[in-house]
């Protein structure tokens, strides 16, 4: 049921017998049901028949009331109008309209609660156009509307039908009002399960064929074993030995197979381009050859002979010479008097009657660089070789689809017996520049592989795992073969036990040789006890070292 409360005037510009409504708007919605379902649309009608001046028009809010076949009367007339717009007797003024009271509502909710709540909306429903414009009361009439039946419904009973009716309709207002939105509950989550409990597998598709059921006792999948939690320091060693530091044979075969090709092109490059020196065979050599590379095939030697006349040349030890320098050797041309300068090719290179090896370092490594043409070389084997620059060394860079190998190409003086020293050609510094360095290498070496072979030692694979280690420490990378050779030949000579079984302890052995060795910054060649492996590190690198080595006393396994 809707009430209107306001006056009926006669239109000012008219003679007719039309009557407008001034004033407000009091909508409020009873119970009969046969008004529920067409609430939700009252504000729709309404805008359709508003005026264009911003107020109720002339016939507008008559029509509608009338359409809407709800009670519209003035004073002096007892029914209200049945048909057609009303065309009553006009009054001379403004007669106020009948309002209707509230007594029908007052047995269920109160009267004084419904005036109140009465008053209020129409007072919003009177001032709303003025602040809000028509679209903006229209939408407070309609949430007017909303919360008025809300409140209704939530204070009073009804029936079964209203029930439905009220809910049907009251879902269709707040669909259009945008206002019944669906959230997604979230479902409570299940406390977790215990880790110790087994994970109950899903059951069985609905489109699978059921099998068979087996009534019977079930019997449990066995198993498997867990991997032990704690494994003795020997235990990791031999994991990291074999993880880290064995060299696949394929790996190793293919990086021989590289430097075995390279020297035989750069052997044929050299008889080509210096015809008149006398160059020996280029032979490959190094750690990767004698079992004692670890880690990576990456590195290889490969030394060029000097073919000297043997009664032309002396060697002199260095301490006899100006440099006084242990670790290198002079070489000496001689019988000048029978035999003058120019006798030998060599001697193209003497300074001050000693064949200098800078002149043929240099002459060398320019051939390397600018000479050799290492791209055609490299496609005929099937990789790419490019030579170093920034090395102190002659070096050839090697990079294979499955490696890469450095190639170390060295100038080297051999004696005409097998005692005699390996002298290189190294770039050494002050006095020592004229002079050549003796390699130990292959005396080292030698004397591993006879220790092994005499006990069936494992001397050889404790130096493996010591360059494993220090490789892939990086405060231990200052530590190469040639330091980590001479405490495993120490070891080697003074230990009776060298079986398997011992690895681990003679690995601990090794690193706490090194800790004092650095303590005295100390470590003599094992050949050469004057020279001083450790007597061109800085203090800042022994206290770096030290360090490292200290902490992987006390925690061995760290270093793995």
């Amino acid at each position: 049921m809707v009430i209107c409360s306001g006056h009926l005037l006669r239109h000012p510009q008219t003679d007719s017998s039309a009557w407008y409504l001034t004033g407000s708007l009091s909508l409020h919605l009873g119970h009969t049901h046969r008004h529920t379902r067409t609430h939700a649309r009252t504000h729709a009608r309404m805008r359709a028949l508003s005026g264009p001046e911003g107020r109720t028009g002339t016939w507008s809010l008559v029509a509608w009331a009338w359409e809407r076949s709800l009670p519209l009367q003035a004073p002096g007339r007892t029914q209200p109008y049945s048909s057609g717009l009303p065309t009553c007797k006009p009054f001379s003024t403004a007669v106020p309209f009948y309002r209707r009271t509230m007594a029908e509502f007052s047995q269920k909710r109160g009267k004084q609660r419904d005036e109140v709540l009465g008053g209020t909306v129409d007072f919003l429903l009177a001032n709303a156009r003025l602040v809000l414009g028509v679209g903006g009361a229209a939408v407070l009439g309609i949430a007017t509307l909303a919360v008025k039946r809300l409140i209704d419904r939530a204070t009073s009973p009804r029936d079964e039908d209203d029930t439905k009716g009220d809910s049907t309709c009251l879902e269709e207002s707040w669909k259009e009002l945008s206002l019944l939105k669906a959230t997604p509950r979230q479902q409570p989550r299940s406390p977790p399960a215990a880790l110790s409990q087994p994970l109950s597998l899903p059951g069985p598709s609905p489109a699978a064929p059921e099998g068979p059921t087996d009534t019977g006792p079930q019997m449990s999948p066995p198993h498997s074993s867990p991997a032990p939690l704690c494994l003795t320091f020997q235990e990791k060693l031999l994991a990291f030995e074999r993880d880290h530091v064995t060299i696949p044979a394929a790996q190793v075969a293919l990086a021989k197979q590289l430097a075995t090709d390279i020297a035989l092109e750069l052997q044929a490059y050299l008889r080509n381009k210096f015809p008149e020196l006398p160059f020996g065979a280029l032979v490959p050599s190094g750690p990767l050859y004698d079992g004692l590379q670890g880690g990576a095939a990456d590195r290889v030697r490969l030394l060029v002979p000097l073919a000297l006349e043997g009664s032309l040349w002396d060697l002199v030890p260095g301490l006899d010479t100006v440099a006084r320098d242990p670790r290198c050797w002079a070489v000496r041309r001689t019988q000048l008097e029978f035999r003058p300068r120019g006798s030998s090719p060599w001697d193209r290179f003497l300074v001050g009657g000693y064949l200098s090896p800078r002149v043929p370092l240099e002459l060398l490594r320019k051939a390397l660089v600018s000479s050799v043409n290492w791209p055609a070389i490299g496609g005929l084997l099937g990789c790419l070789i490019r030579p170093s620059v920034a090395s102190e060394e002659p070096l050839l860079e090697v990079q294979h689809e499955r490696l890469e190998l450095s190639v170390a190409v060295l100038l080297a003086v051999t004696g005409a017996a097998a005692e005699d020293p390996v002298l290189l050609a190294w770039p050494l510094e002050g006095l020592a520049g004229s002079l050549w360095l003796q390699d130990w290498y292959p005396a080292e070496a030698a004397r591993l592989r006879a220790l092994d072979a005499r006990d069936a030692g494992v001397r050889r694979r404790l130096l493996r795992l010591l360059c494993g280690v220090c490789r892939g420490h990086p405060a231990l990378a200052r530590l190469d073969q040639c330091h980590l050779s001479q405490v495993v030949l120490r070891l080697g000579e003074a230990e009776a036990d060298w079986a398997e079984a011992a690895l681990g302890q003679r690995f601990l052995q090794a690193l706490e040789a090194l800790v004092h060795g650095l303590e005295r910054a100390s470590l003599p060649r094992h050949f050469n006890p004057a020279v001083n492996l450790f007597g061109g590190l800085r203090e800042e690198e022994i206290d770096a070292l030290g360090f490292a080595l200290y902490s992987g006393l006390r925690a061995p396994e760290s270093l793995l």
